[in-house]
């Protein structure tokens, strides 16, 4: 078997077995592909158990080389010590060249943010014009600033997504793992706004997704970054203005407004949220409950920032959270 078939079985490892997305291994399969022509070119290797640890380095040296910087590096040999994970696991190698192999020293970059009288500035202020492309703009943006959901997830949502009993998004983020956000009376007013324009669209029955496009498509990740652009570049000069850097934003907000760090990492779906610490003069304090936090812990800490934009609507979650 030569040394492609192996990549296609990590592919197909990483989309059944571990619930990436396809997207996602596609990058990993880039990466190793990438090793894979350098040491086919310069070594004459093809075969994954001939590399070792020297052609791995050179390998890097290379991408130095080449201007690659150390989050690109850095990504590269993490898909590959996956690889030979994998390649260990299921016995097709004996050695694991990437063992002695350390990755470059990250420069931290602070997250990107917009402030709060901005972002009141554009709700309040910025004409998002009539009809049903104006409210529809206006909720993508208010439902990043509002969940500091992802890109992937807001594009991915379906109409059936909105619990308006329990008033809860469904979302569904990395590695298809779901999560449930609370939202308040706002964002409950313009969602049920937009669905009553959405229905009179033509073809809107044909289609589950929430946010759609002119021809009654599902929205493009592409679509929604280019309006994104448009409306936070009428009020902030940051050169980044995508929409995660809403979610920086929402998160930001949140814990400057004192919400527990466990509560905003859940809520924002994150393994770790220790770069965010940096805006805020609030010590990391551990959440009091062990292991998952509950919806309520949840909504309390966000009714703790009722005074920011971001959650000025929680109370209702909290009454509908005491009632169930």
């Amino acid at each position: 078997m030569n040394a492609h078939y192996y990549i296609d079985s990590f592919v197909n490892y990483l989309i059944a077995e571990r619930h990436y997305s396809k997207a996602t291994a596609m990058v990993y399969s880039a990466a190793l592909t990438s090793l894979l022509d350098f040491a086919e070119s310069r070594y004459g290797l093809s075969s994954w158990e001939a590399v070792d640890d020297l052609h791995v380095r050179e390998w890097v040296v290379q991408m130095m080389t080449d201007k690659c910087s150390a989050r690109t590096v850095n990504k590269k040999l993490s898909a590959l010590r996956s690889f030979y994970r994998y390649m260990m696991m299921k016995g097709f190698v004996a050695k694991n060249p990437t063992q002695k192999i350390h990755g470059l020293k990250n420069e931290k970059k602070l997250p990107v943010f917009v402030r709060e009288n901005e972002m009141n500035f554009l709700f309040d202020k910025v004409c998002f014009g009539e009809g049903f492309e104006g409210q529809r703009d206006r909720l993508i943006l208010l439902m990043f600033y509002s969940t500091g959901i992802r890109l992937s997830e807001l594009v991915g949502l379906d109409v059936d997504s909105v619990d308006f009993y329990n008033s809860t998004i469904k979302v569904v983020g990395k590695r298809n793992k779901e999560r449930i956000i609370p939202f308040g009376a706002e964002l409950r007013n313009e969602l049920q706004d937009y669905l009553d324009v959405r229905e009179r669209q033509p073809g809107v029955r044909q289609t589950e997704a929430l946010f759609l496009g002119k021809r009654g498509m599902r929205v493009s990740c592409s679509f929604v970054e280019k309006t994104v652009h448009a409306y936070l570049s009428q009020v902030t000069t940051l050169k980044k203005c995508s929409p995660h850097v809403l979610r920086h934003t929402f998160a930001t907000a949140m814990l400057n407004n004192g919400a527990e760090i466990e509560v905003v990492r859940q809520l924002l779906g994150h393994e770790s949220i220790a770069i965010f610490v940096i805006f805020v003069d609030v010590k990391a304090r551990k959440c009091p409950i062990s292991g998952a936090v509950d919806m309520m812990s949840i909504c309390v800490a966000m009714l703790a920032c009722c005074g920011c934009k971001i959650i000025n609507t929680i109370v209702a979650i909290v009454i509908v959270m005491n009632i169930s």
